[in-house]
């Protein structure tokens, strides 16, 4: 028996929130492997806001999707068939396979990046989330950019989210006061009461500035942003004397169909000497292992936490991706596929 792959290709490039009709769902049936080739049978796939920007024609980190190509994400799969050398059939690995049933092709493919993961060392969502993308995205980004030392103040926005929890979490284990923004009251008491934050400001409910204010009076030493626009402005007002400002994402702007709103409150920069540094994850792949071994550790000890959100079904990629861009989704948001 044949099998279908079934995948989502991109269709149309959307104007602000990606609709159900910018994706095309197509079903090839699955080829026999040449030499040196792999199937691979996806697991589960990684959400993430980024996929927002791979979305347009613009330049950037990485190359744009195509129109009519299958739309990118990271995800964890099993190899079911191999010609090759490198993997066989039964492993666990991680890398760029799509949003698609199943991944084939060359078992080198630098696009794909196919690594083996343990099973056995954390559940196949935690490799989605903190010993995947996300974690290695926080702790390269924390250590290698913002350059926390014991005893300063890390602001972490979108704190109850995939990068920011274990941004948080890292900072705590360096003995820095963690100081989180999330939105409603559930996630910030999720953020401080399991997490360990000393802190977090519901930026629905409350003025970010009064809050930076109450929860950082000795101002802000280290800011870890994923959100952008206003909540980037109000920290920008209470950082200290060199400040390391961080910017991972702007989940705020993505969607915009205007141009993107940049910081108004910049001089301060000036003012305090600071430095504002952008990161990209893909920078730091060849230690992504030291990264995975020091997290994989805080997690086996207990110090850190894992929290991911699992939505059910490839056929519901559309609508799960929103959830990113409403604040819908509760910790990492995973596709299950099979």
């Amino acid at each position: 028996m044949t099998l279908e792959n079934l995948q989502f290709r991109l269709a149309s490039r959307p104007v602000g929130m990606a609709k159900d009709t910018d994706f095309q769902q197509a079903a090839e049936a699955l080829r026999e492997l040449a030499d040196g080739e792999i199937t691979v049978k996806t697991l589960y796939l990684s959400l993430d806001p980024a996929m927002r920007g791979w979305m347009n024609d613009a330049k950037s980190y990485i190359r744009p999707v195509a129109i009519g190509e299958v739309m990118r994400a990271g995800g964890v799969g099993e190899v079911v068939a191999s010609k090759s050398p490198k993997f066989a059939v039964g492993d666990v690995v991680s890398g760029g396979i799509g949003v698609q049933a199943y991944w084939q092709g060359a078992a080198t493919d630098k696009t794909a990046s196919f690594f083996k993961i343990d099973s056995k060392l954390a559940p196949l969502t935690t490799w989605m989330n903190t010993l995947g993308m996300p974690g290695m995205t926080a702790y390269f980004g924390l250590l290698e950019v913002g350059q926390p030392k014991a005893g300063e103040t890390v602001v972490v926005s979108g704190a109850a989210g995939a990068v920011g929890q274990t941004v948080g979490q890292v900072a705590k284990q360096l003995g820095c006061r963690v100081v989180g923004i999330a939105g409603g009251k559930e996630k910030c008491d999720f953020v401080v009461k399991e997490l360990g934050f000393d802190a977090c400001i519901d930026y629905k409910t409350g003025s970010v500035r009064d809050g930076l204010k109450e929860h950082c009076p000795q101002g802000v030493d280290v800011y870890f942003d994923n959100v952008g626009g206003d909540i980037l402005d109000a920290v920008l007002t209470r950082i200290n004397m060199k400040a390391r400002i961080v910017i991972c994402g702007a989940i705020s702007q993505y969607n915009n169909t205007t141009p993107v709103k940049g910081p108004a409150n910049y001089l301060s920069l000036l003012v305090n000497r600071a430095r504002m540094e952008g990161m990209v994850v893909f920078d730091y792949a060849d230690r992504y292992h030291l990264g995975v071994a020091a997290l994989a550790g805080w997690l086996k000890e207990g110090k850190i936490k894992s929290k991911e959100d699992v939505v059910q079904g490839l056929e519901n990629f559309p609508q799960a991706l929103t959830m990113l861009f409403e604040g819908k989704n509760f910790g990492k948001l995973v596709l299950k596929v099979a």
